[in-house]
């Protein structure tokens, strides 16, 4: 496509259409606005809002968010049916740039079984359709479904049919989330290199999760040619999800030097644009997601946590602050050593007088057996505990000295610093 950077990578988000249809959840009108707004901060490229023939609710968000948001394209979904393409326009037409996104199978399991059409109804449908959306919109994105699992020489066909009638953005997807990532790259080059007229499309797409493979796809196509990415934030969408926003975002920020690709999204808005995505979708994200879970900069190994202190490209290859975050965490735990064990007293401005040290270390040591994490108000009383009684000759022997198992250990010391 002519006058495109060939090293930038797009990024369109479908939280508010693909993502929404994740089972169980509900965006309404205010919601799916307050998103969008975040992903303008955010600096997405494409914000799918919606699949406005569905119901007048989200048709209305559609409008709103087309009407609102300035910079980024605003794009809704179609079905290749003359009035899902109205409703699109109806619902996008005042966006400062609109583009019109028609979707249509490819695969044989869905045209003989979802459609029981014929290959060849197929395609004069598609090129009907993205010819009328043509006459509406001057930017229309053709979607031949389930292409992972296509003939990829009618998937060919299909591609440079729809560039003949039209459309200016092909997007290839892994609607069932099927393809290996050298199955999904080759699929891509092909239609890239084989489909006459390729030069004059952008080249997207559309990854699902079912087998965790969608951010690998996604990248498999990058390096086939592909320059526009459609994603979701915390990866949500149907079934297991799609290709996760944050996750393909940061691969291309932090892996630059060796791919030589670049996109505009502004990484430290990334964890506020999930919490507020989690918080409105009422879900939560799971502590171990790359970039956004809660402890995606954690650490508890004592190994790690010495590392991180000492220098933080130890074992962390991005910063927590590039995506928003202030500081990395080093949890507490039976498996801490004492250098973190320090560090934490040392952030809480707790210093231990001579002698008293080893006592803090293993009533520390005690508790921590004892549950999943040791808080900061755990060590201010461990603390005010050791330099009261904490060593020999001062009347009051270390707890360790008073017990002898380590149930009474857990016992004991939880009454001593719970009460």
């Amino acid at each position: 496509m002519k006058d495109v950077n060939p090293d930038r990578v797009f990024i369109f988000d479908t939280t508010l259409r693909d993502g929404e249809q994740s089972p169980g959840f509900h965006l309404d009108a205010n919601s799916k606005l307050r998103i969008a707004r975040q992903l303008e901060k955010l600096g997405v490229d494409v914000i799918e809002a919606g699949f406005p023939i569905s119901s007048p609710g989200d048709f209305e968000a559609c409008r709103r968010i087309a009407r609102e948001i300035r910079g980024a394209t605003v794009t809704a979904l179609a079905r290749a049916v003359k009035e899902d393409i109205d409703a699109v326009w109806g619902a996008i037409k005042e966006a400062e740039n609109p583009q019109i996104h028609i979707v249509l199978s490819v695969s044989d399991v869905h045209i003989n079984r979802k459609l029981g059409m014929s290959r060849e109804q197929v395609l004069k449908r598609g090129a009907e359709m993205v010819a009328y959306a043509r006459t509406l919109c001057d930017n229309v994105e053709y979607s031949p479904e389930d292409a992972g699992r296509a003939d990829i020489d009618y998937l060919v066909e299909t591609v440079e049919t729809m560039i003949a009638a039209g459309a200016n953005v092909i997007n290839i997807p892994d609607t069932t989330g099927y393809c290996l990532p050298y199955e999904f790259g080759e699929i891509v080059r092909r239609a890239i290199k084989d489909a006459r007229g390729s030069d004059k499309a952008l080249f997207s797409v559309h990854c699902h999760n079912d087998l965790g493979l969608a951010v690998a796809n996604t990248l498999a196509a990058i390096s086939a040619g592909a320059r526009r990415v459609e994603c979701t934030v915390n990866g949500i969408g149907e079934r297991a999800g799609n290709t996760s926003l944050e996750e393909i975002v940061m691969l291309l920020n932090v892996r630059q030097a060796k791919l030589g690709l670049e996109c505009g999204v502004n990484t430290t808005e990334i964890t506020r644009t999930s919490r507020l995505v989690s918080e409105l979708t009422g879900t939560p994200v799971q502590p171990n997601k790359a970039v956004v879970g809660a402890n995606a900069f954690a650490h508890a190994s004592g190994i790690h946590q010495d590392g991180v202190l000492k220098d933080r490209l130890n074992y962390e290859i991005m910063k927590p602050e590039d995506v928003g975050l202030s500081d990395s965490r080093i949890v507490l735990t039976a498996r801490s050593g004492r250098h973190a064990f320090h560090h934490r007293l040392g952030r809480l401005g707790i210093t231990l007088t001579d002698g008293n040290d080893d006592a803090a270390w293993q009533r520390f040591l005690q508790l921590a057996d004892t549950k999943k994490e040791v808080t900061d108000e755990d060590l201010r009383k461990i603390a005010a505990m050791s330099e009261t009684n904490g060593h020999e000759g001062n009347g009051h022997p270390p707890v360790t000295d008073q017990l002898n198992d380590h149930n009474h250990v857990a016992d004991t010391l939880r009454h001593l610093i719970f009460g």
